[in-house]
């Protein structure tokens, strides 16, 4: 029996096209907050020397998380095979890169940073939006349970559920203060500028977890609490790009504008 060509698409989709990460993925507000929050919780990673190996985020946080983002939307919103290829080329280039140094990057590390963007995708749009269903959550998970596996990835919780006491436990055991820590807040000050460097400090206390706030002496409170319902306001009236351009530098605007993707 022929499939009709709204089957077919379906069918060759990593994210299938009514998923919630599309939605997640497709706004530039939402991946700006997984991002700020992923750049606190790297920061503090046991294994973020591995990124000093290479210069690339310390010389360059802004750079690198555009092209990070740019990475994982060539994942989330690409056919099946064009998905499973990126998959790969990630997977080679950080082979690459222990065949370099003459070590392997630690399974836990794959691991840690395939967590962040479970957590902050779903703390971010909880944010911005509401709160998701259980079922959402573990449609989020699935998507990435599924890039992780791909990349050979080991002990990989199979469902939401188990993945939330594993990754409290990761946060226990693989988050330390180091140098690379302070450098790297030192980076991302340097680059923003002070008031945008607050900006993303009053971000981060939105959406990391509690364990992250008390290693980098994060208050509870944000001075952004405040401003998210005005914000939520001035995308209503179209005025949410104009924000937007506000807290990056305008060098970036281009890039900004092209986060956002028609997710329907």
């Amino acid at each position: 029996m022929n499939k009709s060509s709204n089957e077919l698409d379906i069918m060759e989709l990593f994210v299938k096209k009514d998923s919630i990460v599309r939605e997640i993925w497709g706004k530039s507000d939402t991946v700006l907050f997984i991002f700020a929050g992923a750049s606190a919780e790297f920061a503090l990673n046991k294994a973020v020397d591995w990124i000093y190996y290479t210069g690339k985020l310390p010389s360059d946080p802004l750079g690198r998380l555009f092209s990070t983002v740019k990475y994982a939307k060539s994942i989330v919103f690409a056919p099946m095979d064009k998905a499973n290829a990126s998959i790969d080329m990630l997977s080679d280039i950080h082979s690459a890169i222990e065949q370099n140094r003459g070590a392997r990057i630690p399974d836990w590390a794959y691991r840690d940073v395939l967590f962040m963007l479970i957590h902050y995708s779903i703390a971010s749009y909880e944010l911005l939006e509401r709160k998701l269903t259980a079922d959402e959550k573990e449609e989020v998970y699935n998507v990435f349970y599924r890039v992780g596996t791909r990349m050979g990835l080991v002990e990989l919780p199979s469902t939401h559920k188990e993945w939330l006491p594993i990754r409290e436990s990761h946060l226990i055991e693989n988050l330390k203060p180091s140098k690379y820590t302070f450098d790297l807040f030192k980076q991302y000050k340097k680059h923003l500028g002070l008031l945008r460097y607050k900006v993303l400090i009053e971000s981060q206390k939105l959406v990391v977890p509690k364990r992250v706030k008390q290693l980098l002496y994060l208050s509870d409170f944000s001075l952004l609490t405040i401003v998210i319902p005005i914000y939520k306001f001035s995308r209503n009236m179209k005025l949410g790009k104009i924000f937007k351009n506000m807290l990056l530098p305008s060098e970036y605007k281009i890039q900004i504008n092209e986060l956002d993707i028609q997710t329907r």
